[in-house]
């Protein structure tokens, strides 16, 4: 059940992107989302479920949203992988580390609305993505080199989150790059050097309310922020 209902739900996305793309959207990449352990288990998913990314989600850095309208707004400071070639499948975690050429931090912005219960509606609805922050991506993390990296999250100023664990709730970086890549595959669409994989929230997502900040240093690498519009 689970299976057929991820394959209509990437069916109904899929056509989605299709059409932004035709109307003069230029893609950007793809997200990871669910792929934490409990969720995972709660939906009897082998991976993370997949998203896709355009240029017309992207916010600049340090930018400002207007989330008055939103049901229920979360940030997910995640890591960001661009891939130096494509991923044509079969793909495995070898060829998928060969073609990771960078990471970088980004933050996604989500609108959890309604509450995240069928997975191919979830699917449809492009995993309730509203935007991204994307921060430079350091190619001397080439191959998902993470060592050294830490997470250090701040809401509206006060340290929210922290972690060197980068990977305890989103899985390995590789694996779910591969994963993704495969899902995709089933579509007949491939991953494309260029492109940018944001690999799920590396601590828990942080609910918004008009006026917030979010900071996310990838320490020592860079910090990107966004902030929401006062009321």
């Amino acid at each position: 059940m689970t299976h057929s209902a991820v394959a209509r739900g990437l069916e109904r996305q899929l056509e989605t992107r299709a059409a932004l793309l035709a109307g003069g959207a230029k893609p950007l990449g793809w997200k990871a989302g669910f792929g934490a352990p409990d969720w995972l288990e709660t939906f009897g998913l082998e991976g993370p479920l997949v998203g896709f990314l355009t240029d017309a989600s992207i916010i600049p850095d340090d930018g400002t949203v207007d989330v008055s309208s939103w049901a229920r707004a979360v940030a997910e400071p995640e890591l960001a992988v661009v891939l130096g070639s494509d991923l044509v499948p079969p793909v495995d975690v070898t060829t998928t580390r060969a073609a990771i050429s960078s990471i970088g931090p980004a933050i996604e912005l989500a609108d959890i609305d309604p509450p995240p219960e069928l997975v191919e509606e979830i699917l449809a609805g492009n995993i309730f993505h509203r935007g991204v922050v994307l921060g430079p991506s350091d190619p001397s993390r080439a191959g998902a080199d993470l060592a050294g990296l830490e997470a250090r999250v701040r809401l509206d100023g006060r340290e929210n989150g922290r972690t060197d664990a980068l990977e305890a709730l989103t899985g390995r970086v590789v694996e779910v790059v591969t994963h993704l890549a495969s899902l995709l595959g089933g579509h007949d669409v491939v991953m494309k050097r260029g492109e940018v994989v944001i690999c799920g929230s590396v601590v828990p997502p942080l609910a918004l309310t008009p006026g917030s900040r979010v900071e996310f240093e990838l320490h020592p690498s860079s910090t990107i922020s966004v902030q929401t519009a006062a009321v």
